[in-house]
């Protein structure tokens, strides 16, 4: 199946960053736009990368990119097997 299946089938959107052009996609954790997960998808002919972190919220200072990510812990671990499901059962 095709990564950007899988993605929709975890209830992932794309998402393209106005300022950079990069696409990622993100699954907001409630109606506002942080928190959320954002995951990075790298495609290979030999391998499909997930890079999953969470927004804790946007930007804080103008010019960077910083934020309040998190790219381990609990919360991380749980969507990780949480997609994981999701994507067997899209299969």
């Amino acid at each position: 199946m095709h990564p950007d299946a899988l993605m929709r089938a975890a209830g992932y959107a794309p998402f393209r960053d106005p300022k950079t052009g990069d696409h990622s996609y993100v699954r907001r954790m409630t109606s506002e736009f942080y928190p959320r997960f954002h995951c990075y998808v790298e495609d290979k002919p030999e391998m499909v990368r997930f890079s999953l972190h969470l927004d804790q919220k946007k930007p804080s200072y103008r010019g960077t990119a910083a934020h309040g990510g998190e790219y381990d812990g609990p919360t991380v671990e749980r969507e990780m097997e949480r997609m994981k499901q999701a994507f067997r059962t899209a299969r």
